[in-house]
């Protein structure tokens, strides 16, 4: 069977299989329509099943999790661990807690995660979790609960060696530090290598707060010096304003650029001064308010709620928020407006519509699987860290990620050359570079 007749085959067996998985069918397209090109040089890789082995998990968990809130009210949530692939090290990805989550947007983050792990060099699966618990609005007492009651299901699947979870949207210290507590108290062993994105205090990373956002910025940065430009002088807007948005806003302002522009659920921000990083941090990060808050403390911005933050003009975009957050119309206003680089800070933030304006304009684009991959990779610094019973240097630890990231986009680059015929494919160059790595460890390990 030719490679692009293989693949149709096991797009309509994935929708089969996993009805009403949109998120889930999107990613899985995304990656096995550029793979064409690597199963017609490794037919091998087709005879032996690797593709739908790749796209089946090696075990799916659901569970429930009871807790009770400040009023005493029994509250019943829905928890999940998806592990995925763990032919290159222990399943690692991070814990989502939003009432979005469903088995189906856990399945599209663990697919994702086998090729970004990958594409970082380093030995890690992939694997996704969460649960539809939403903590805004909920106290610490109530939140300490949930992670407890949480944690007592899925500690049992996890360990440094086996299943190594992390933070995401709505999991961050905080929720990482109930969750370790209840794990250490379950198991009674200081395991810190089983959870990453802990306090520097007590076996965290450096910089692994800010590792994603300044990742994404560093991918840029790689994108446009291809060009022969950087990110010095030039105009940015950041979707959302969170911690992956934070930090790419800090570290374009540390390279020289502006970020004029951010957003939250609730509208977008400009201020053409460029954001104010101080005043962000305490809107989102300190007092939790809305965007609209910034505005209202600052004369030279002004808060919309009606269209979108890539309405403003820039030269680089990083959607930072949530998937499919940018769509065709979205890519057409940045296009008109002459962006130069996008580059994603979320999970799949650009849908497939408006990837294909930014390639068929020339804009440099830069999927997440590639340039959100600073995050799991000091996360694996982490857990370098924790296995040595040693502690790196916030310097020393930006370094590397900087490293990883330069790698990660030769990689991408130059397999895009190899089998492609535009090295400025990303797309393609991640799915392809990640893809191989997993295949030929799953060949050499058998069919298991």
């Amino acid at each position: 069977m030719k490679a692009s007749a293989h693949i149709e085959a096991l797009h309509t067996e994935l929708r089969r299989r996993n009805p009403g998985e949109a998120e889930f069918h999107q990613a899985a397209a995304e990656v096995l329509d550029s793979l064409a090109p690597a199963l017609e040089r490794h037919p091998e890789y087709a005879e032996s099943g690797i593709l739908e082995r790749l796209c089946e998990p090696e075990r799916q968990l659901i569970f429930r999790v009871p807790w009770v809130d400040d009023a005493g009210t029994v509250r019943v949530n829905r928890g999940f661990r998806v592990e995925f692939n763990s032919a290159l090290g222990p399943y690692k990805g991070g814990l989502r807690f939003h009432p979005s989550v469903n088995l189906g947007i856990v399945k599209f983050l663990g697919f994702e995660q086998i090729f970004k792990n990958a594409l970082t060099g380093m030995a890690i699966g992939g694997g996704k979790g969460g649960a539809d618990f939403d903590p805004k609005g909920r106290s610490d007492g109530e939140i300490m609960r949930f992670c407890q009651s949480f944690m007592t299901e899925l500690y049992r699947h996890l360990g440094e060696h086996t299943d190594v979870p992390a933070g995401d949207i709505g999991v961050g210290a905080r929720e990482i530090g109930y969750l370790f507590g209840q794990y250490r108290r379950i198991t009674n062993r200081y395991d810190a290598g089983v959870l990453t994105g802990k306090p520097v205090g007590w076996g965290g990373s450096h910089a692994r707060t800010e590792a994603t956002g300044y990742g994404a910025v560093f991918f840029a940065q790689e994108m446009l010096a291809t060009r022969g430009v950087g990110i010095d002088g030039r105009r940015a807007i950041v979707s959302g304003s969170g911690n992956v948005a934070v930090y790419a806003v800090e570290k374009v302002h540390a390279l020289g650029g502006r970020v004029v522009a951010c957003s939250d659920s609730s509208g977008y921000l400009v201020d053409e001064d460029g954001i104010d990083l101080e005043l962000l941090k305490d809107i989102k990060e300190v007092r939790r308010l809305r965007i609209s808050a910034y505005a209202e403390a600052k004369p030279s911005a002004r808060f919309s709620a009606r269209g979108t933050v890539f309405d403003v003009p820039c030269d680089i975009a990083l959607p930072c928020a949530t998937q499919n957050e940018l769509g065709r119309e979205d890519a057409v206003a940045l296009v008109k407006n002459r962006v130069r680089a996008v580059a994603e800070g979320a999970n799949m933030p650009c849908t497939p519509d408006a990837v294909q304006i930014f390639r068929e304009a020339g804009v440099l684009f830069g999927p997440g699987k590639a340039a959100n991959a600073g995050g799991v990779a000091t996360s694996a610094l982490e857990m370098q860290q924790n296995a040595a019973r040693d502690s790196w240097t916030f310097e020393e630890t930006e370094a590397r990620l900087a490293a990883v990231m330069r790698d990660v986009h030769t990689r991408c680059r130059t397999t895009a050359e190899t089998y492609g015929d535009d090295p400025d494919d990303y797309v393609l160059g991640a799915n392809v570079a990640g893809f191989l790595r997993v295949a030929e460890a799953m060949t050499a390990q058998g069919v298991i």
